[in-house]
């Protein structure tokens, strides 16, 4: 199949290329110009330069696909930039799954992001809002809500890559946040998913016919504190680091003043996503690609050393 790609330069679309490509796919991928040398050019790859606003660009994405994959995803929204949530993960997801729509192309997959049910932020709002919007029309959706994503970041932003920058590599305590008011009670949990699970489950549900209308959550196999992950991104890098426990609450007062500035380092969005966790079962996910999912190990974060 030739496969239409939406976000293939980023960290999960560098992986998804890869296996697609492994499993005999061809690709059509929509880049922003200028980023073309962020896609590998190979055999059975069609870069498309252009943005989400192009209908011509998009005509020429989709022309000969059998199926279209979204992965496109922000995390911090810069409106004076012109980079929203609602052009992102909302008015996107609208576009191409209207123009796939348009040309008879009915296979549709979307990446969305585990706890997006809350929409309790504007995040989370859009990429809900993305699920409910292809889920009501004449398509063969399958949604995908991973954990948080890790692996080797390939020179892109990746989640283990974030910890040790900033916070085990600087000669400073590293922070523990947590929820409420003491550390024993609110624990910041997540279940990381390796980014290669991630890439296997999207191939995986393309031939699938059983996927077809399903909302896959994508976690790895173990549900990890703040603090734990923290220790063992540490331990790959073969430091030992004090970590100091840190109410998300107090955390709030200052992106509430200083959240609007980009060097701010999280958001109050952010924030209230943390407090909510993000953990899931990892059995939707091992029975998709078919083997136990990557732990989010002290030996599957070497690259960390490098």
């Amino acid at each position: 199949m030739r496969i239409a790609v939406i976000g293939g330069t980023g960290f999960i679309g560098s992986y998804l290329l890869d296996a697609l490509h492994a499993a005999g796919h061809s690709t059509s991928v929509l880049v922003r110009p200028g980023s073309e040398s962020r896609v590998a050019n190979g055999p059975g790859v069609r870069i498309v330069s252009g943005d989400l606003d192009s209908d011509v660009a998009i005509g020429e994405l989709l022309d000969g696909c059998d199926a279209v994959v979204y992965l496109v995803g922000i995390l911090r929204a810069f409106p004076g930039r012109g980079i929203t949530f609602e052009d992102a993960q909302y008015e996107g997801v609208v576009r191409i799954a209207d123009a796939a729509m348009q040309r008879g192309i009915r296979r549709f997959l979307l990446m969305s992001a585990n706890g997006v049910d809350a929409d309790s932020t504007a995040y989370q709002r859009t990429k809900l809002n993305a699920e409910r919007y292809v889920q009501g029309l004449d398509l063969d959706v399958t949604v995908f809500r991973p954990s948080v994503v890790f692996g080797n970041p390939r020179g892109r932003m990746e989640f283990a890559t974030q910890l040790y920058r900033d916070m085990i590599r600087k000669p400073v305590p590293a922070i523990g946040f947590f929820s409420g008011w003491q550390p024993s009670t609110g624990p910041v949990m997540m279940s990381p998913v390796h980014v290669q699970d991630v890439a296997d489950a999207f191939v995986a549900a393309l031939d699938d016919p059983a996927s077809i209308g399903q909302t896959y959550a994508l976690g790895g196999p173990e549900a990890l504190s703040w603090a734990d992950m923290l220790q063992r991104v540490a331990a790959a890098v073969d430091k030992r680091k004090l970590i100091i426990p840190f109410p998300i609450k107090l955390m709030r007062i200052g992106a509430t003043l200083l959240d609007w500035l980009p060097f701010f380092p999280v958001t109050r969005d952010q924030l209230t996503m943390l407090e909510q966790n993000n953990i899931c079962d990892s059995k939707q996910l091992e029975k998709l690609i078919q083997r136990p999912p990557r732990n989010f190990s002290v030996e599957a974060l070497t690259y960390l050393a490098h």
